[in-house]
């Protein structure tokens, strides 16, 4: 299985910047996301960008990872994970009955 995580950009070159991702200092192909700034995010999968993300896209999948390692670890609870787990599930907007 591969997983996406999310690296915050520190400095970047022409084809590799280095990131900052939850193990320490990583360095990550960005050829199919071209140059970014420091601070940018990005989705990497086996050490290499495919998508750039903002903060809170990285946040929220930090979250999940998180919670991951906690459901590894034997833990049940996942409320603290998931900030929108107690609320009722919403249809997208294209699937809701429209009432005239």
């Amino acid at each position: 299985m591969c997983l996406g995580i999310p690296v915050q950009v520190l400095d970047c070159g022409e084809h590799f910047a280095r990131c900052r991702s939850r193990v320490g200092e990583v360095v990550i192909d960005i050829r199919l996301v071209g140059a970014q700034p420091p601070g940018a995010w990005l989705l990497c999968f086996l050490d290499a960008a495919r998508e750039v993300i903002d903060a809170e896209r990285a946040a929220a999948i930090g979250a999940a990872l998180d919670a991951l390692a906690a459901v590894d670890s034997g833990e049940s609870d996942l409320s603290a994970f998931f900030a929108d787990l107690d609320r009722e599930p919403q249809l997208p907007e294209f699937l809701r009955t429209k009432t005239a």
